[in-house]
């Protein structure tokens, strides 16, 4: 086992991979509470049952999604990189699929399944690795920087430490507020343990903040250990209903939907992959090792997930919470992917995991992954712009997949104009106009 997973090679152990595969999944869990309610939309009143997928359904299909995708990627790959229903897409899935053109969600499962299993071919192909290895290693530090402050900017969103202001956007929120101010005592916990060079630090962090709410009264204790396990039934399956009637995937809409799956999972587990690895220290020049595997297996887990009842399944960006906790392997990744089965038997344990809970270990994670930074060439400006505007538009537009959008526009521009357009590999000016198209159509 140790010598599959490179244990030594990589400087790693048990007790650091079971960290971090219980810090990954802590830091993820909340996506077992969130994706059900927006896959059944839960917070639109008054809508027809029909158009509602089953609560209980889609917490099994989320939390099987998840294992099956997460085991996958830490046998193949051997990456310590977990999987979920994406967010963001789930809410394309829900709110402009469903809610907005009318879509039965049994045929939005059938283009969930549809732009899986075109992930296979394309990844079998080898053409997503060779996408991959073409970008320049400036912009996969940049992809990972930009993770990083997109994951903080999450982090402090989501306890109102950053807050909406209508003058200026964004402001600072009120930290007196129970939440708030929790999340603020588990920041501070969290850096004090890893500034002491402790190597659980986020994880104790997480396990001490959680302490601290129930004490304080500020999260509810589990009213019980563990729940039945609700029925599958009415969503496994689903996704194949629509071939009995194969003209209604040919309608403009459904292609648009299968496009847009295609291209913002596309981009946004290249994105992940570059940039947790790049934090594991898994990168040797400016390749991923074992990048096909890890495609394959995050195709494979999209095409499961669509089967079992929910949205595109991802590569997950909360698993650097666990590298930042010491994970190294795929055997994290595996620790995740039993977790999320054993979440089906102790569901209401996940009550106390909060956003005051992991948020902490979000915002910590990004001060670690902006330290890609220092890789980047700052005074050679043709790398700059497209590196700072690939960092900087991700929190701003709160988009993984346009902050590389963005990157990879201007990279050929600035090239070309420094009169460097032969460094520039072909597939790069593919992409370039790829993503022009991409902010034209469909942003």
């Amino acid at each position: 086992m140790q010598k599959y997973f490179q244990f030594d090679e990589l400087g790693t152990n048990y007790r650091r991979e079971f960290i971090g595969g219980i810090t990954t999944f802590l830091s993820m869990a909340y996506i077992l509470i969130v994706n059900p309610l927006t896959l059944t939309l839960g917070s639109v009143k008054d809508l027809p049952d029909a158009l509602r997928m089953d609560y209980g359904a889609v917490f099994v299909a989320t939390a099987l999604a998840a294992a099956i995708g997460s085991i996958l990627m830490g046998l193949i790959a051997r990456y310590p990189i977990a999987l979920a229903p994406g967010m963001g897409l789930n809410a394309f899935f829900a709110y402009t699929v469903v809610l907005q053109y009318g879509i039965a969600w049994q045929t939005a499962l059938t283009g969930v399944l549809i732009s899986g299993i075109i992930f296979v071919l394309l990844t079998l192909s080898g053409i997503r690795e060779k996408i991959i290895n073409a970008i320049p290693v400036e912009l996969k530090y940049a992809v990972s920087a930009g993770i990083g402050l997109f994951i903080t900017f999450v982090g402090f969103q989501s306890v109102g430490i950053i807050v909406n202001n209508d003058a200026v956007l964004v402001g600072l929120g009120d930290l007196t507020k129970g939440n708030t101010l929790l999340a603020v005592f588990g920041i501070i916990v969290t850096v004090i343990l890893l500034t002491r060079g402790v190597h659980a630090g986020i994880f104790i962090g997480m396990v001490v903040t959680a302490i601290a709410g129930m004490i304080f009264g500020l999260i509810d204790a589990p009213s019980k250990v563990v729940g039945a396990v609700p029925s599958l039934a009415p969503t496994f399956g689903a996704a194949f209903d629509a071939f009995a009637d194969p003209g209604q995937l040919f309608s403009g809409q459904i292609l648009v939907v299968i496009l847009t799956f295609l291209f913002v999972a596309f981009f946004d587990t290249a994105g992940t992959l570059v940039g947790v690895a790049t934090q594991a220290g898994l990168m040797k020049g400016n390749e991923l090792p074992r990048v096909g595997k890890g495609l394959f297996a995050d195709s494979l887990s999209i095409v499961f997930g669509a089967i079992l009842g929910t949205s595109t399944t991802t590569s997950y960006v909360e698993s650097a919470a666990g590298v930042g906790a010491g994970a190294r392997t795929g055997f994290a990744a595996i620790v995740t992917g039993i977790l999320f089965v054993l979440s089906l038997f102790f569901f209401p344990l996940l009550e106390v995991v909060t956003s005051a809970v992991t948020a902490p270990a979000l915002i910590v994670v990004g001060v670690l992954m902006v330290s890609s930074l220092k890789n980047i060439e700052w005074d050679r400006f043709e790398v700059a712009v497209p590196a700072f505007f690939t960092v900087l538009a991700m929190p701003l537009t709160y988009s993984i997949a346009t902050g590389i959008a963005m990157g990879f526009v201007f990279y050929p521009i600035t090239m070309i104009m420094k009169g460097k357009a032969k460094e520039i590999h072909p597939i790069m000016y593919f992409l370039c106009v790829v993503f022009i198209l991409y902010f034209i159509f469909l942003v």
